[in-house]
């Protein structure tokens, strides 16, 4: 027998003195030896993904949806519901899409290395199981919003190749030699192809110009000839579009007249809007329309849940939709030549599984069954949802759970955490990892959706942005004051968390709530906003500047540098936790580097953790799970003590 490699033998060591390895793509610093035995007591509850939908087979009652294989998601195909799952991709990074070649069989998804998000676009010969896919794009810049052409021929999609900044697109025969040609040539990053007409002859694309407005347009695919369909009068923020009534109308979700994304009829000819009877006054986040252009179905979102709603286009009148138990609904995809809608469904007592309902016969089918199975039985115990008035009388709304009194009594513990964003919402749903939170560690879990967050209208939306960012940092206090009044929270036990923006929240809860806070963790978060600015990914820094403030202005940039945790390290007192992706694309690793040593700089506790393998937040299920044992021990060591 070969002498043992050095990796063999160190996990040897480990286990001999009872301590799990540290994954080998993790840098750590500061963070103490993660024991066996926390391993093997977080191990229920480090399996408990489930399945999404992502699409139909072109011609059979068949779904694709995505499973874990090994570290990352893949796809896979079902030929009936609870049917054996068959691979369809594979590998060491994720994927990301899916969706089949109409009448065909090619499979077009997506994919990138490391967590970078230069996507590339790839077609793999579904009946075929040896047939290596063929990568269509050029393996460096990033492809994304690909889309089918309704007779399987051509692809369309957005790309930044040509300077790494702006998007163009190109539309690409789906055959080999795979030629191509680029028909629009954008002078910004916000263009994407949405769908294409029925007949093949036009492309619907969709210009954002950021959070406050998008455009829609038509383009003759013959000419490249584009024109805007949407009312150039009319300032709206256009989304989830699709073509009907034979490629006459376009409906999509608009804040047409309206304080919410509301079901929205654009006359293509006319350019004239008119919105959908029957909807309810709350955003509108998923919207498609049947193959045969008569039906269109709508998922709003109503206080964090989903809620379907149909119409009959052929009459413009709504229909009943199908009973779907409480949840979060996403990827609403219609399967062709019928009028049954699949999507994803994640609910407070399962992680997220496929399901379709047939919207003629009301006919609600489960496809998949949570893949992964507890070990034991966790318990999910269901939400409240609060109201906290801020300083200035703006209702903040916040998600709340409790552990179990019987065996937790008395007041407990608070995690606060933080959406990302911060055009995001925290929403009911299964919380997977974190039910160890509330069932091991009896931590109560408060979710503030402060102002800026989506779901709760346009006016709400814009309530943070530019030199109003402080306003968000305010509304922590106000839900500070009501848990400090509950007679179930410790208000001396505290930790904020968050994620990406949610990191940034993080950070200045620790600066600005310096004696409230016992610690914090930041999860690829934005230190300093001006450095942020500079050093993110050229495609992503205009929106961001419509978001944040344009740091090249000396007065925005001196308000910026007044709200950047990284320069007020030193009223940081509380212990930090940082966890970042060396290829995050979005909030680079400069930024956790920077905060770290400030913080250190000023003789405070920071513990380190660093992916060499990932980007913007973990997916590797190895990187995640040691993520998580660090965040317990780090909880455990300053928060529980």
């Amino acid at each position: 027998m070969g002498r043992p490699s050095l990796v063999t033998v160190l996990l040897l060591l480990l286990a001999a003195v009872g301590l799990a390895a540290v994954p080998p793509n993790i840098v750590a610093e500061g963070v103490p030896p993660v024991p066996a035995a926390l391993t093997a007591e977080l191990s229920p509850y480090l399996n408990l993904g489930g399945a999404s939908f992502r699409g139909w087979h072109s011609t059979r009652r068949e779904a694709i949806v995505t499973t874990r294989i090994g570290d990352a998601t893949h796809l896979h195909v079902m030929a009936a519901p609870m049917a054996k799952r068959i691979a369809l991709t594979s590998g060491i990074e994720p994927v990301k899409g899916g969706q089949m070649q109409p009448g065909g069989a090619l499979l077009l998804y997506a994919s990138d290395v490391g967590g970078n998000e230069n996507f590339q676009l790839y077609l793999k010969d579904t009946t075929d199981p040896k047939a290596a896919p063929v990568r269509l794009t050029d393996g460096k810049s990033r492809n994304i919003e690909a889309c089918w052409s309704r007779d399987g021929r051509r692809i369309a999609f957005s790309t930044n190749r040509r300077n790494g900044k702006d998007s163009d697109i190109v539309i690409k025969e789906a055959q080999p030699p795979y030629a191509e040609r680029v028909v629009h040539t954008g002078t910004s990053p916000g263009w994407g192809p949405v769908e294409w007409s029925p007949d093949g002859t036009l492309l619907l694309l969709r210009q954002s110009m950021g959070q406050e407005e998008a455009r829609l347009w038509t383009m003759e695919v013959a000419t490249a000839k584009k024109i805007q369909i949407t009312p150039k009068s009319v300032r709206c923020y256009f989304t989830q579009a699709a073509f009907a009534e034979g490629g006459k109308a376009v409906y999509a979700l608009a804040n047409f007249e309206s304080d919410f994304l509301c079901p929205t009829r654009i006359d293509v000819a006319a350019t004239t809007l008119s919105k959908l009877p029957g909807g309810p006054a709350w955003d509108g986040e998923e919207l498609v329309v049947s193959e045969d252009g008569s039906r269109l179905i709508v998922a709003f979102n109503v206080e964090g849940f989903s809620e379907l709603r149909c119409w009959d286009l052929t009459t413009g009148k709504p229909l009943s939709a199908p009973k779907i138990k409480a949840g979060l609904i996403s990827s609403l995809i219609f399967r062709p030549g019928s009028h049954e809608v699949g999507f994803s469904l994640n609910s407070e007592d399962s992680a997220s599984d496929a399901w379709s309902a047939d919207l003629d016969t009301g006919a609600v089918t489960r496809w998949t069954n949570r893949t992964t199975k507890p070990k034991k039985d966790i318990p999910s115990p269901e939400p409240t949802i609060a109201r906290v008035a801020s300083f200035d009388g703006v209702s903040i709304p916040a998600l709340v759970y409790h552990p179990d009194p019987k065996k937790f009594p008395g007041k407990r513990p608070v995690l606060m955490i933080f959406h990302g964003g911060p055009e995001g919402q925290s929403r009911p749903g299964y919380r997977g990892s974190f039910h160890f939170y509330l069932n091991e560690l009896g931590v109560a879990l408060v979710y503030p959706n402060i102002r800026g967050s989506t779901g709760y209208g346009r006016k709400y939306l814009a309530l943070d942005d530019g030199v109003k960012r402080g306003d968000a940092i305010k509304d922590v206090g106000a839900i500070l004051d009501w848990v400090a009044k509950s007679d179930r929270f410790d208000a001396r036990r505290v930790a904020a968390y968050g994620g990406s923006y949610g990191g940034f929240m993080s950070l200045a809860c620790l600066v600005n709530y310096a004696e409230r806070f016992r610690c914090g963790v930041d999860n690829v978060g934005i230190a300093n906003f001006a450095t942020f600015l500079r050093d993110t990914s050229d495609y992503r820094r205009n929106a961001r500047r419509m978001e944040y403030g344009d740091e090249r202005k000396p007065e925005v940039k001196a308000f910026l540098d007044r709200i950047s945790p990284a320069n007020h390290a030193d009223q940081i007192r509380s212990p930090l936790l940082i966890i970042q992706g060396k290829n995050d694309p979005r909030v680079p690793v400069t930024e956790a580097e920077q905060m770290r040593d400030a913080v250190k700089a000023k003789g405070g506790t920071v513990w380190y953790v660093m992916a060499k393998d990932e980007g913007h937040g973990f997916v590797k299920k190895t990187n995640a799970d040691y993520q998580f044992a660090a965040t317990i021990l780090f909880l455990r060591a300053h928060l529980l003590d």
